[in-house]
């Protein structure tokens, strides 16, 4: 697992979402990269989120790609903004729709801890 999701899962595993943020141009960005998206700086630094956003995309799944996440469906996938300014994949309450604040929390699944919104 390349260095910079391991700090990501790491943080998850101590239920705490983690971005980065350039020291140089402060441009906030995930999924974790060793340099920034904006200004190409290799200056990249870790935060923790207050892990508060809202939904931009939601959908239901119900048919999980793998066996590891088939036992889970039907579930929901969706996008969120968080308020320190990045957007990020995870899953997601399924009563939740567009526009709608949520707050992170984390679920054990196969000894990861697994990042699911869920209403604010």
């Amino acid at each position: 697992m390349d260095t910079n999701a391991q700090h990501f899962w790491t943080g998850c595993n101590e239920s705490e979402l983690r971005f980065q943020r350039c020291a140089v141009c402060n441009n906030a960005q995930f999924f974790p990269r060793g340099h920034c998206l904006i200004c190409s700086s290799d200056h990249v630094e870790w935060q923790t989120s207050k892990g508060i956003g809202t939904i931009y995309s939601a959908t239901r799944v119900e048919r999980a790609p793998t066996d590891e996440f088939r036992a889970l469906a039907p579930y929901a996938i969706a996008l969120v903004d968080l308020d320190e300014g990045v957007r990020l994949m995870a899953h997601a309450n399924l009563t939740l729709k567009i526009g709608d604040r949520v707050r992170v929390t984390f679920f054990a699944h196969h000894n990861r801890s697994i990042p699911r919104f869920e209403p604010l």
